[in-house]
């Protein structure tokens, strides 16, 4: 019986309305998998390839064939939005069969979330945080919402692989298991996993199963892709050359311009004119900045407002608004975003997405160009990217538009190899086992210290702490009072532990910054951190406002709407770049070879890049001499590498080099003065990589590095060890520094060019 037939009438039904000719080739694989299989199921295809049907098809047919007593599947979805789209699309292709379909997380009504608890069935839909709350408040009720649990269907499993969101998903779904007394099959979908077996090796841990993961051929599809370069504060008149293969470029001057005008807006404003487009930024202060500045545009030469904006700062309102708008097919505007629209969620008919500067990885390039493409249209991205224009003066690095040569390297690295960054799934998670285990506290009671390592430290993410390292951890944990002791030798939550396990803010492991609300009237407007003194400016949901009053107590910031621009206030956001994604970079400066995506700006400013770097030597040696006894290294390595090279600089290796001054640019280059040669440089490097070190030593006098949310619970010792042996890339900086020697050493030490 071949899988079509196999589907259940309702399910054939909704394929015949749809108009669907034949099966897809991942639902025909994912079908046999399902129905033919007891193992759990990795389905990785392109995006818009048909995916959540593929799992959905088989699952459904069998709760129609034998209808689960309780929750049968759970979806568990990154983001609000993507379940919010998928919970629409699942309802209707359930109605049928009257599986009841829920979605559950903060910005769904409580009366929706009550009628599943007394009716527990079908399929829920829920993010991690929101499961986190459910095994804490709804503890006694599990066993009844998911004592028949089937399936649990993890979407955009790509994106929960790289930290400790990831984590905690696996650890819920196998704390829930044991709590309901189910073993559920696992099904993971993404368009984007570097490394099948692993993503395949993730997806099982705990379940005592293998992971099935079809092999399914894509068909090739032909991109629309433009890569172009700015100079923020200079007037941008590229050379009269065509580019061959690239897109067509249309004067990037508006009729009328804002003061100031930045030429990059200038471009995306006439390229958005009349279409449906997405731009993607890599932070929320940029999406502020850039939808300001287009709407100003829009002022300016006297049209009317077509920008909106999408984040994950902004309030529900505003986001569902910008998604409505998406999907209306009348509507043509363009929506600024984070990667809050990067997933899942369909838009409609997109016609092109841009990206402002380089994203900082290959699946989220991937990711976002998915994004277009759909409804018989190609994918179309356009990369608009921005630099300040150098000083005169300004020395070697500072000179080449790295943002530019990032992006030619995500997409070539792509293009040429299929490569996307794998899983790193060898951390030490201490911050997530604080949570966990307050967590397990917090839903199950009093519980013994032998009963509480039993259920946090089995958890298969846990693979690689020690029972010793978990002493310390509730030793610790009961001195400061996250944890107290019972007069019968039993653990319970503590009174410092209340007030962080009773936040809402508890259910999720990402970091958050500390957030006021703000308000214009009635409106709410999103939130933002730490917000500037009445009278002030802020950027928020795409306009400037100024402060009227700010309410410490409640975290609540009233204001009015005024004109202008000004910095938005949210934190940082740091990016993460695979060694890989560094030494496509080296090679594009290195190699003579043209893009056919590159337009005339870009291939103007990658000519001279790649002229400076033939001048300089430095794709061919590391480290360059800038003047006097100022050096620049090149270490071509990824961002925790780059991190470990620049400690064992510092503290292994500055005295014997008398380095002075040294200062990064993440993950590109590192400046510094020195006292010795080119070739003492890379030989006293070369003995002290040799020399056995314990990772902790790089870790600075008195530095507590605090890299994850829970980090500041947990003793010193083991944010130290966290960072140390679970996020510095040690031996892959060990191996460059040794590669140095070897190439000092087969062109004499004292060659490399100065």
């Amino acid at each position: 019986m071949n899988v079509f037939d196999r589907y259940a009438p309702f399910i054939q039904d909704f394929i015949y309305r749809n108009n669907w000719e034949s099966l897809r080739g991942i639902q025909a694989a994912a079908g046999d998998a399902i129905f033919n299989t007891d193992e759990n199921v990795l389905l990785s295809a392109s995006t818009a390839s048909g995916k959540t049907e593929a799992a959905f098809f088989p699952i459904l047919t069998l709760f129609s064939e034998d209808m689960p007593r309780s929750v049968g599947a759970i979806y568990i979805g990154p983001l609000k939005a993507l379940i919010n789209d998928q919970f629409m699309r699942l309802t209707e292709l359930c109605e049928e069969a009257d599986i009841p379909v829920w979605h559950w997380h903060g910005d769904v009504a409580q009366s929706h979330k009550n009628k599943m608890m007394k009716h527990p069935s079908g399929i829920l839909q829920i993010t991690p945080e929101s499961l986190e709350a459910m095994l804490i408040r709804k503890h006694s009720a599990v066993s009844k919402l998911f004592g028949d649990l089937r399936f649990i269907v993890i979407d955009e499993v790509h994106s929960l692989m790289r930290g400790d969101r990831g984590g905690q998903t696996l650890c819920l779904i196998e704390r829930l298991s044991k709590l309901a007394g189910v073993n559920p099959r696992r099904i993971g979908l993404s368009a984007t996993i570097g490394d099948l077996e692993a993503a395949g090796e993730f997806l099982a841990a705990g379940t005592g199963r293998g992971t099935v993961i079809p092999r399914i051929q894509d068909k090739g599809v032909r991109w629309r892709l433009s890569m172009e370069h700015f100079y923020i504060s200079q007037e941008n008149a590229p050379e009269d050359k065509e580019v061959p293969g690239a897109l067509p470029v249309l004067d990037d001057r508006t009729d009328s311009a804002p003061e100031n005008a930045d030429a990059g807006m200038g471009y995306i404003f006439e390229h958005t004119r009349g279409k449906k487009c997405l731009i993607f930024v890599n932070s929320r202060e940029e999406c502020e900045a850039v939808t300001t500045t287009l709407r100003s545009y829009c002022e300016a030469n006297h049209e009317p407002d077509r920008f909106l904006i999408h984040h994950g700062n902004l309030s529900q309102a505003y986001r569902e608004t910008a998604e409505a708008a998406m999907k209306d097919d009348d509507v043509f505007m363009t929506t600024c975003t984070t990667a809050t629209l990067e997933l899942g969620i369909d838009i409609g008919r997109l016609e092109r997405a841009f990206q402002i500067d380089a994203p900082f990885t290959v699946s989220s390039f991937l990711q976002r160009m998915g994004r277009t493409g759909r409804r018989d249209l190609p994918p179309e991205m356009w990369f608009v990217v921005r630099d300040e224009l150098p000083e005169p003066r300004s020395m070697l690095p500072e000179t080449v538009p790295w943002k530019l040569i990032q992006g030619i390297a995500l997409v070539q690295v792509y293009l040429e190899e299929r490569w996307v960054e794998p899983p790193k799934l060898d951390r030490l998670p201490y911050s997530l086992l604080y949570h966990q285990t307050m967590s397990t506290l917090a839903s199950c009671g009093e519980m013994t210290p032998p009963e509480l390592a039993s259920r946090v430290l089995t958890l298969k993410y846990f693979h690689r702490i020690s029972q010793e390292d978990y002493r310390i951890l509730l030793r610790h944990l009961i001195e400061n009072e996250h944890i107290q002791r019972t007069e019968e030798g039993g653990l319970i939550v503590g009174l410092a532990g209340e007030r962080i396990v009773n936040s809402f803010k508890f259910y999720a492991v990402f970091q958050e910054n500390e957030e006021y609300t703000v308000r214009w009237g009635s409106q709410e407007l999103g939130t933002l951190v730490m917000p500037p003194p009445v009278g002030e400016k802020i950027a928020i949901a795409g306009h400037v406002w100024v402060v009227e009053e700010v309410d410490h107590k409640r975290r609540l910031v009233y204001c009015e709407q005024i004109k202008g621009k000004v910095p938005a206030y949210f934190g940082e956001c740091p990016g993460d770049i695979n060694t890989r994604i560094l030494l496509r970079m080296k090679q594009v400066l290195a190699e003579d070879r043209s893009y056919p995506y590159l337009m005339k700006n870009a291939v103007l400013r990658l000519e001279q890049a790649r002229q400076s770097a033939r001048n300089s030597g430095v794709t061919d040696q590391p480290l360059v001499c800038l003047g006097g006894n100022m050096w620049c290294l090149f270490p071509w390595l990824g961002t925790y590498a780059f991190f470990a090279m620049e400690r064992f600089l510092k503290i292994k290796c500055s005295g014997r080099l008398g380095l002075r001054g040294m200062d990064s640019s993440r993950p590109y280059y590192i400046q510094f003065t020195m006292n010795v040669s080119p070739g003492d440089f890379f030989r006293i490097l070369a003995e002290e990589a040799k020399v056995p070190f314990d990772p902790m030593e790089l870790v600075y006098p008195g530095e507590v590095p605090v890299f994850e949310k829970y980090d500041e619970y947990l003793p010193e010792v083991l944010v130290k060890k966290g960072f140390a042996l679970g996020i510095l890339g040690i031996e892959e900086m060990k191996a460059r520094v040794l590669e140095w020697e070897a190439l000092a050493e087969r062109g004499g030490q004292d060659d490399i060019p100065s």
